[in-house]
């Protein structure tokens, strides 16, 4: 492979900035919170900050990571470096399956988001369409996919931003609200601020982690960001602002004005409220808006799974051909393979369209937290070696933070052996890892 083709530079500090925004707000809020509500009630709130707070030390690890070697392209590199050749084919083969899981995901939200305007179009149509246009997108070149995403996200963080605002002011108002009035004593008037139990409040972890997944997703720009020592930096650093103002804000402005146990998992919560208070035409737009979510989260995924590829094939753990650029300084093999992967997600929605979401939304989030836990190895066995650590950027507290960010990721993963529909998602990721331990050696043999 020639040393010269290397990554274009091309992403800015605004493209940086708004990917870190896209990659923590996607499907997961839009539309999986019904789900996490419904398990837990007000204390979903809680729960985001939980996950939010450990997100935070695992973006502030790979932050010290990458800015400890900036030649690096991706976090991927750094696998490779301190935990070993077989570490980085697993990883970075299960990063890749992660993203094609959470595209799959979110191509199945975009099925049912429009339905909303059309209810008798077929549920695999969209994401058909969805797959095609992105790739197109993907293949002209990255500065493209930066701009594209930037309004993905900044349509996103208004249509947030809005529904804050809204849910606030009608609660302050107490505005009537069908057969119940709103207000910030909804959040503890139904059963409680705990409605479910601790048992209710356990199992919405999964749906809250998933919700987080995609934010190491800044790692991958590393080879691609103008001034990664700046940008990088600033990107994780405003993680704790998103959190407070988009998930915990949001939770509270849905629950305040629609209470919880009338909230329902066939469509998205943020729709579901302005419907509640009349607003038609303004659900049809967030509507529009948790579709461009979906969208946006795809388009992360195809970006992600291509430079994945990349990646791997410069560490000759994947085919050659997927490490080679074309003119534009872009992956288009890598690109096209993940595309054409893809397109399974259209078949399932054909012949199991109820079922889907919860099943690769289940594999994504334990796919996901396999990497982080991986990522937070691999930054112990970084400070081992550099007990200095990053002069720059270093993870606050130290070992303890990682030791315990480790600890409540490994919970999470138990948590999800005591729900139902979550078993056969880790039963499939239990396979998947397996395969990959064989999968390694086999071809390391020939």
């Amino acid at each position: 492979m020639k040393e010269e083709q290397k990554l274009s530079r091309s992403l800015k500090s605004r493209h940086i900035q708004m990917i870190a925004i896209g990659g923590a707000i996607g499907t997961g809020l839009f539309l999986g919170s019904g789900s996490a509500i419904r398990a837990a009630g007000p204390s979903i709130i809680l729960s985001y900050l939980i996950v939010g707070i450990f997100c935070f030390f695992l973006m502030r690890a790979i932050g010290e990571l990458l800015l400890s070697d900036t030649s690096k392209n991706s976090f991927i590199d750094f696998v490779k470096e301190y935990l070993g050749d077989r570490m980085e084919f697993i990883t970075g083969w299960t990063y890749w399956f992660c993203w094609i899981s959470l595209a799959m995901a979110d191509l199945t939200a975009t099925g049912i988001y429009v339905k909303y305007w059309f209810p008798n179009v077929p549920q695999w149509i969209t994401p058909f369409v969805i797959i095609l246009l992105l790739l197109l997108v993907n293949l002209v070149n990255v500065g493209l996919f930066g701009e594209l995403e930037s309004w993905f996200s900044l349509i996103k963080v208004v249509a947030i931003l809005a529904l804050v605002v809204v849910g606030v002011f009608l609660a302050i108002i107490h505005y009537h609200v069908g057969n119940s009035v709103a207000g910030f004593s909804n959040l503890v008037s139904h059963g409680g601020f705990f409605p479910t139990g601790p048992i209710g409040f356990l199992m919405s972890f999964q749906m809250v982690v998933f919700a987080f997944v995609g934010i190491e997703m800044v790692g991958l720009t590393a080879g691609e960001t103008t001034n990664p020592e700046v940008n990088l930096p600033k990107a994780i650093n405003s993680l704790p602002i998103r959190i407070g103002l988009f998930y915990i804000g949001s939770m509270i402005a849905i629950m305040s004005v629609y209470p919880w146990n009338k909230i329902t998992t066939t469509s998205s919560p943020f729709v579901q409220v302005f419907s509640g208070i009349g607003i038609v035409g303004a659900a049809g737009i967030l509507n529009f808006v948790v579709l461009t979510a979906a969208m946006s989260a795809t388009n992360s995924a195809l970006f992600s799974t291509s430079r994945t590829l990349h990646a791997l094939a410069r560490g000759h753990n994947a085919p050659e051909r997927f490490g080679k650029l074309d003119r534009r300084s872009v992956p288009n093999q890598a690109l096209q393979f993940s595309s054409l992967i893809l397109f399974i997600i259209v078949i399932l929605n054909y012949f199991m369209p109820a079922k889907v979401f919860n099943l690769v939304s289940g594999v994504s989030t334990i796919n996901f937290v396999f990497v982080w836990l991986i990522l937070l190895w691999c930054h112990l066995k970084y400070r081992k070696q550099h007990p200095e650590g990053s002069s720059n950027f270093k993870m606050p507290g130290y070992p303890f933070t990682d030791y315990l960010s480790l600890l409540f990721f490994i919970c999470v993963l138990i948590f999800l052996l005591f729900i139902p529909d979550t078993r056969i998602s880790l039963l499939i990721s239990l396979i998947w890892f397996v395969l990959m331990f064989v999968a390694y050696h086999v071809l390391k043999r020939k």
